[in-house]
């Protein structure tokens, strides 16, 4: 068995990360910057990593938001990329707001900027998020929350510690599709599901950050097979008590060297409610069929921007295309405005993390069954 398929952090960076955490608690807890906003203003939102979700989804989606806008980045780039992005990607701002890690403590001096979303690689997740909410800064972290559950902690301490909202870029939350699956599971004349089966899979055929085990935390699991977890939570209103896991062989262990190819798992929930669960980087899969004492949904596609599609044994079901990156931060922004909490807490993706370090941890054990446990 992989050695590598437990998630693990160096004493050196939870000893970084657990400073982080701690400086935050003898910091003012409100910076100049992060001053309730005047009533009718846009939050700022400033984008920690450039790279292909922040330019193809965040950024088109900061075009169709009404209560936040782009008005900054984090980049380990600033002098190409930043300046190129403040000078008019998507709309432009001052290159005052260009950032780089060792520049974010300034954030707290910029009243610009409300908000860090973090979109880098999953492993520098939590430096980035802890450096934000020390400079006084609300936080959106894209999922995976973190590649620890030790992580996620300091995470929620260091944003606790400053009175900062933690949310977790959990864009299905504000899909149409996914939140109907939520409500016909609700549903007595449908629902509850009984039993559930998910695939989130794609076919990785370059190198890339992904599959190192420092920068990634993990395979396909971290990277899409969250999505299955979390979906099948949301289907069934609870989180699971025990995991089952196995790690499939490889079919190119050349190629994956430090991160699983493939992984299935099951999640018992309570009263026998089952979801039986797979995620590869060796195939293009999509999918999420639930099934309940009067009903049963079929996603064929479950999981993406867009394109998604649903049946159900009561005939198909069919919603207008929505922009679920703007829904998403529109409603994390709303909330912050509003001064309540928010809609996607951190503690939704520290307990997402529980969930797949078990995960790891039952195929690393050959199988064996894994009971969860949630509390700190």
């Amino acid at each position: 068995m992989n050695p590598t398929l437990l998630p693990t952090v160096s004493r050196r960076e939870f000893v970084r990360h657990a400073a982080l955490a701690g400086a935050a608690l003898a910091l003012p807890r409100l910076s100049r910057a992060a001053d309730a906003p005047p009533p009718g203003r846009k939050l700022g939102i400033a984008l920690a990593g450039l790279g292909g979700y922040a330019t193809g989804q965040l950024l088109p989606a900061l075009q169709q938001t009404q209560n936040c806008k782009l008005v900054g980045v984090v980049t380990r780039d600033p002098a190409g990329k930043g300046k190129r992005w403040a000078q008019g990607a998507g709309a432009g701002f001052p290159e005052k707001n260009i950032y780089t890690l060792e520049t974010m403590h300034q954030m707290a001096d910029n009243p610009d900027i409300d908000i860090v979303y973090v979109v880098t690689p999953n492993g520098l997740h939590a430096e980035y998020a802890i450096l934000a909410a020390m400079a006084g800064k609300h936080v959106i972290s894209e999922k995976p929350m973190a590649c620890t559950v030790a992580e996620c902690d300091a995470m929620i301490r260091a944003c606790e510690s400053m009175k900062r909202t933690l949310s977790i870029g959990y864009r299905l939350h504000y899909d149409p599709y996914n939140l109907k699956l939520m409500s016909l599971g609700q549903d007595p004349d449908f629902g509850p599901f009984t039993s559930m089966h998910g695939d989130d899979s794609w076919f990785m055929g370059n190198e890339q950050w992904r599959m190192q085990h420092k920068l990634s935390g993990g395979g396909p699991l971290m990277d899409v097979g969250i999505y299955v977890v979390h979906g099948a939570i949301m289907a069934a209103h609870a989180y699971p008590i025990a995991i089952t896991a196995i790690e499939r062989p490889k079919a190119r262990p050349d190629f994956f060297k430090t991160v699983e190819e493939g992984i299935e798992w099951t999640m018992e929930f309570p009263g026998g409610v089952t979801a039986k669960c797979t995620s590869s980087y060796n195939e293009n899969f999509n999918r999420f069929h639930a099934e309940g004492p009067k009903g049963w949904v079929d996603m064929p596609s479950a999981f993406g921007y867009n394109g998604l599609q649903m049946n159900t044994s009561k005939g198909p079901v069919i919603f207008p295309t929505v922009n679920q990156q703007a829904l998403h931060m529109d409603a994390i922004a709303r909330a912050i405005l509003d001064g309540a909490p928010s809609p996607v807490p951190g503690d939704i993706g520290r307990h997402d993390m529980v969930i797949i370090e078990a995960i790891y941890k039952s195929a690393q054990l050959g199988g064996k069954r894994v009971e969860l446990d949630y509390t700190v």
